[in-house]
């Protein structure tokens, strides 16, 4: 077990609960602390700044999609770190040109993503 991660706080919103569920399973099984919410307007009311080491948000979710909670959590802690979850590369690349050029291509997560994938890239995201 890798002890720099563990204890590390992460906050994961998608609206499908069974990939809620796995990326609760993974994380916790390797040490890191885990809120999962299916509902973007539970998990900002939710949200606490300087709280989390870490927020993985699904892109595609009703109400609210990733990028517009992003902007709320950003407002409400300007330091927050996040990568976003997303089955289309296309869908992501047009949001990125036209509202975030700025976030790196690297705090995309392509889904489906095995377990030692997902471990993998939180660890660096984390320790970016």
């Amino acid at each position: 077990m890798d002890n720099s991660i563990r204890g590390k706080r992460i906050m994961v919103v998608d609206d499908e609960h069974d990939l809620t569920l796995f990326y609760r399973m993974s994380l916790e099984y390797y040490g890191f602390e885990v809120e999962t919410f299916n509902e973007s307007k539970q998990a900002l009311s939710s949200f606490k700044p300087d709280y989390y080491d870490l927020i993985i948000l699904d892109i595609k979710m009703p109400e609210m999609d990733g990028f517009e909670l992003y902007r709320e959590i950003k407002e409400r802690d300007p330091n927050a770190k996040a990568c976003f979850l997303t089955a289309s590369e296309l869908y992501y690349k047009e949001f990125r040109t036209k509202e975030y050029s700025a976030l790196d291509k690297e705090l995309f997560i392509r889904k489906p993503i095995g377990n030692e994938e997902l471990i993998k890239e939180i660890k660096r995201l984390i320790r970016k």
